[in-house]
């Protein structure tokens, strides 16, 4: 049965690899600022390229209603494709927006948060049988798995379907120092200048980025911009998600609840 995240308990997860990332950025346990003196100019350049195209892939991905908020047809439909436990989960998922909706930001962080923290960690190559997959938030929870990356962006969604302004919210890779992975998480500024909020699938609790040293962090973006992160917050410009016109069989597969589960 899929629980009210109110009912749910904290549960730890895994970081995941983010394989491609890690080629390309190979993170230090310096601070970010360090780290980043020792890249070669072009190993920084096809980081910024890449993050780049992530971030563009959000600010594409505007995320038309038929992709959030889904119709009983399309529920019956994903039923009958993949069963009565998916259908459960998509139909906990309206649920929780539609009652989250006059909330206050506070409890639709936590409650998203804890929502979707349910949903299994596992690793692209292991569930996509692919080194690198963002799935969509319908993916997600139909198949009831997947790794950092598709926590943070399902999160990402759902607030912004919310009315939490994507200007507060920002997609953020991290290294994870404990388990020595590159990872990734969903940050909330409650204004520009805030040390901002982490969300994120290793713990339960909604703690300031101050309080998780834990964490590495190297880039930020959302669907406008792109950041180098110091310290939690946005610290240096580097980029806009305008540039390039990137993943647009993702946006179209999230827009036409299009689920590839093959």
């Amino acid at each position: 049965m899929w629980h009210d995240a109110r009912q749910l308990k904290p549960k730890t997860s895994k970081a995941c690899s983010i394989t491609a990332y890690l080629r390309i950025l190979k993170v230090t346990t310096d601070d970010s600022r360090k780290s980043l003196k020792r890249w070669p100019a072009q190993r920084y350049l096809a980081a910024l390229a890449f993050l780049v195209t992530l971030a563009a892939a959000i600010a594409l991905t505007s995320l038309a209603s038929e992709g959030v908020r889904l119709s009983q047809a399309d529920i019956n439909r994903f039923r009958e494709i993949y069963g009565t436990e998916a259908a459960q989960r998509l139909t906990a998922w309206q649920s929780l927006m539609n009652r989250l909706t006059d909330a206050p930001e506070q409890t639709k962080l936590k409650e998203v948060n804890a929502f979707f923290n349910q949903v299994r960690f596992l690793d692209d190559i292991v569930h996509w049988k692919q080194e690198d997959y963002w799935a969509t938030p319908v993916e997600f929870l139909i198949s009831n798995g997947g790794d950092c990356e598709d926590f943070a962006i399902a999160k990402y969604y759902t607030l912004k379907e919310l009315g939490v302004s994507v200007d507060k919210m920002s997609l953020t890779y991290v290294k994870a120092l404990r388990l020595n992975q590159a990872h990734m998480v969903l940050t909330y500024y409650p204004s520009p200048e805030a040390m901002p909020l982490v969300l994120d699938n290793l713990i339960g609790e909604i703690k300031s980025a101050d309080q998780r040293p834990d964490l590495l962090h190297v880039y930020t973006f959302n669907g406008d911009n792109l950041w180098l992160s110091k310290k939690g917050k946005r610290s240096q410009l580097v980029g806009t998600s305008d540039q390039l016109k990137p993943w647009v069989k993702l946006q179209s597969r999230v827009n036409a609840n299009d689920v590839n589960l093959n």
